[in-house]
């Protein structure tokens, strides 16, 4: 029992550490105000990882031996960006947007003809080699 209270206390250090490095200020930053009236508010993405453990070893007397572990990767991925007439506006850094599905669906159809094709190809080969392998075994 007295063991479970310390790995406990492992956990609850751990968290309190990721709680003190980690706010809400850290994914919606602190609005930067410019010169223009152009407000901008970073946006960032937070990923942890925790491992904790622990064991229990009893010789002559209950022995504990425990440790924890914590990795934080931050990384900011927009701005929002709050122009001084009101408009907002979101500016992602370095991240693709998602495709339009209907652009994607529309390229997928122009393409069919070449997908048929190359599957009518790979078919046709396998075919031609099959006859191959049974004209040479004939001959032989």
């Amino acid at each position: 029992m007295a063991s479970e209270n310390k790995l406990q206390d492992v956990i609850r250090t751990s968290l309190e550490n990721i709680k003190n490095l980690v706010d809400s200020d850290t994914i919606i930053g602190t609005p930067i105000e410019t010169k223009a009236g152009t407000t901008l508010i970073p946006i960032s993405k937070i990923s942890v990882g925790l491992a904790t453990g622990g064991v229990d070893a009893t010789n002559e007397k209950p022995v504990f031996g425990g440790g924890g572990g914590t990795g934080l990767s931050i990384k900011p991925i927009a701005f929002m960006v709050v122009y001084e007439d009101g408009t907002v506006e979101l500016l992602n850094l370095g991240m693709q947007r998602p495709a339009d599905p209907v652009e994607t669906t529309i390229g997928f159809i122009d393409r069919v003809p070449e997908i048929v094709e190359k599957i009518k190809n790979l078919f046709g080969k396998k075919k031609s080699e099959d006859t191959e392998t049974e004209t040479e075994k004939e001959e032989n």
